[in-house]
């Protein structure tokens, strides 16, 4: 994973590799990395998604690290583990008496991001009463601490992360629509480990060299059963129950040898197929409803693309990635219905038509 390129042309020459954390090579991580340098550069907010254990935190970090405001700020927040009474106060601060058991003035997380970036994690549990106040902070860059009048204006990049459905939690009234339009500015899906096992040897061996150094032991040989076992392994956790498997493995061995740390049950367990309402799917439905409501259209000012908050060309290879291709159905209605292997399938054109402003596309599994 280590490309010296691949970093060279956003740092401009800086070598040091930002995304020194993360570790794989697969095509599905590659594919992300890609989108996060894109738009690592740029002041825009990116909302990731992911499946819990996925990494969003380490992903935020570096599209931090691969900005402008590197060396700056990197302020972060669960906003699912701060109680609901204290999460204003933890984001904007407050003055000293502005309620009950405020002993002292509390600068917030904005306020301590200024400059830099702040990472809200769990952002799908922000309650409903916070949403506006934070939707104020993303369009004017303002707020006041509470208990006071005076308005504090600030330079923050936010970066979201969540691991639910915001867009079915916005047709459940779950969710602001207008805040989840200005985080879904530019969505970034990383993949669950299950979709990228070309990483999970390199993963093992990162894990085990980790462990190894941090209790002072030396592991030599990792038995081909067990490397068997991780690979078939559906690992719902994801990287984090990965890494927590392999610490347990390494505490527990007492020869030079990793032992396996799955359940007996889980040893020789066959890889699951992935389960439906993964944020591929997400993504996918997603899509697919947005172009079903512009009858078809990808591109120009009504279109799919527009409403995504995406650029035409980032929401066609999207698309491409994800299995949606054109149909020789002119319904709009029958031409993003699921069809059938039996149905032919026209790959989209290079350019997707002269303008792309009318852009007619259909869904095909």
């Amino acid at each position: 994973m280590r490309n010296v390129n691949r970093v060279s042309s956003i740092e401009q020459g800086c070598s040091k590799d930002r995304f020194d954390q993360i570790v794989g090579d697969s095509p599905a991580l590659e594919s992300v990395l890609a989108e996060v340098q894109r738009v690592a550069p740029t002041d825009s907010t990116v909302l990731i998604l992911g499946e819990t254990g996925t990494g969003k935190e380490l992903m935020a970090r570096a599209i931090h690290n691969l900005s402008g405001r590197y060396g700056r700020p990197f302020v972060k927040l669960n906003c699912a583990a701060i109680p609901f009474d204290l999460l204003e106060s933890e984001l904007f601060g407050h003055e000293k008496g502005a309620f009950t058991g405020a002993v002292s003035q509390k600068v917030g997380r904005f306020e301590l991001a200024d400059t830099g970036t702040l990472f809200l994690d769990e952002i799908g549990d922000l309650p409903l009463a916070v949403q506006p106040k934070l939707l104020r902070v993303l369009q004017e860059q303002e707020f006041e601490r509470l208990g006071s009048g005076r308005t504090h204006r600030i330079n923050v990049r936010l970066v979201a992360a969540t691991h639910r459905d915001l867009a079915q939690m916005v047709a459940r009234n779950e969710f602001r629509s207008d805040l989840y339009y200005r985080l879904n500015v530019f969505p970034v899906v990383l993949p669950p480990l299950r979709e990228r096992r070309e990483d999970i040897g390199r993963l093992v061996s990162h894990f085990v060299e980790l462990f190894a150094r941090r209790m002072g032991k030396r592991i030599e040989h990792i038995p081909q059963t067990t490397m068997n076992a991780f690979l078939e392994y559906s690992w719902p956790g994801n990287v984090r129950e990965l890494q927590n498997l392999i610490e347990r493995a390494v505490i527990r061995s007492d020869n030079g040898v990793l032992p396996n740390p799955l359940p007996a049950s889980q040893k020789n367990a066959v890889t699951p197929i992935a389960p439906k309402g993964t944020f591929r799917d997400a993504e996918r439905d997603l899509i697919l409803k947005t172009l079903r409501a512009t009858g078809g259209m990808v591109g120009g000012p009504r279109g799919a693309a527009v409403r995504l908050g995406l650029k035409r060309t980032t929401l066609i290879t999207k698309m491409k990635r994800l299995g949606i291709y054109r149909t020789r159905s002119q319904g709009y209605t029958d031409a993003f219905q699921e069809g059938s292997e039996r149905e032919p399938l026209l790959k989209p054109d290079a350019d997707d038509g002269p303008s792309g402003n009318n852009d007619v596309l259909g869904a095909l599994v």
